[in-house]
């Protein structure tokens, strides 16, 4: 049974002082199962959890955990971060884009990478998300992090204080938004373009609505001409629909006991 969540007083205080609890999550889900917004009503729109052993998340939505087990900030910096070209590729003004924000973790992780470049101006970053966590559940989900406590309890504050289907969290290094919704339906309405994408929703095969054709030609559409994408999966159905959508994709050495991973570059030629 999933352990009590946090009252939202905690949020005051520094997140990995909340509970004594240990996890490390980013997973996320920006499509709902065919017929799953039409069965529950609005209010229930937000992540529905089980925490493994009181510590991992689960989602009961798609039954997959949020994390790797062999480490999430590694593999967000393996995965994402390397797969990208990141933090190499990083200027002012850098637009990162994510299917599935889940706790936050791969924008906190960004966000440490751009401050250690010393860049001047802002990070970009938008994320699209279903079912949102709350800022209690995303700060026991963090609790695995201590390196995370200064970064991640304004970033946190922000989320909590936040409302209506567009989440800003505005910092003075970052500019970042998090739209919630069905991406098959929120990203075609996006009017920005990517430098590169995280796509990290739960996997093929849990969440396949995610992975479809047509919401990765979306992907392609919104993605910077030279810009990238990285992702866990090496799904064959990914990988084509991917070319398909203008992108030269590569599969490399995936993460951890994870055999391979995915990761692109949009064609200069793509439209």
């Amino acid at each position: 049974m999933p352990a009590p969540r946090m009252t939202r007083s905690v949020l005051i205080r520094p997140f990995y002082a909340a509970a004594g609890r240990l996890t490390s999550a980013h997973r996320g889900h920006c499509a709902p199962r065919p017929g799953g917004a039409s069965r529950r009503p609005e209010v229930r729109m937000q992540a529905e959890l089980d925490w493994l052993d009181g510590t991992i998340p689960v989602s009961t939505r798609f039954d997959d955990p949020y994390f790797s087990l062999t480490g999430g900030m590694e593999e967000t910096r393996h995965v994402f971060l390397s797969g990208n070209g990141l933090p190499e590729r990083l200027r002012a003004g850098f637009h990162i884009a994510e299917l599935g924000f889940g706790t936050g973790l791969n924008l906190l992780v960004s966000l440490i990478a751009w401050r250690r470049t010393g860049l001047p101006g802002r990070l970009r970053f938008t994320s699209f998300e279903a079912f949102p966590m709350t800022a209690d559940d995303m700060a026991r989900a963090l609790e695995a992090f201590p390196e995370l406590r200064a970064i991640a309890d304004p970033v946190l504050h922000a989320w909590a204080a936040g409302t209506g289907p567009r989440r800003r969290i505005h910092l003075g290094d970052l500019e970042a938004e998090v739209i919630l919704g069905d991406a098959r339906e929120t990203l075609p309405q996006w009017e920005g373009t990517a430098d590169a994408w995280f796509l990290d929703g739960f996997a093929p095969a849990k969440n396949a609505e995610l992975w479809s054709d047509d919401l990765m030609a979306e992907v392609g559409r919104h993605t910077a001409p030279g810009g990238t994408f990285a992702t866990y999966t090496a799904a064959g159905h990914v990988r084509r629909a991917l070319d398909a959508a203008g992108f030269d994709v590569a599969r490399r050495p995936g993460f951890g006991t994870k055999r391979h991973m995915t990761a692109g570059t949009r064609r200069q030629e793509a439209s």
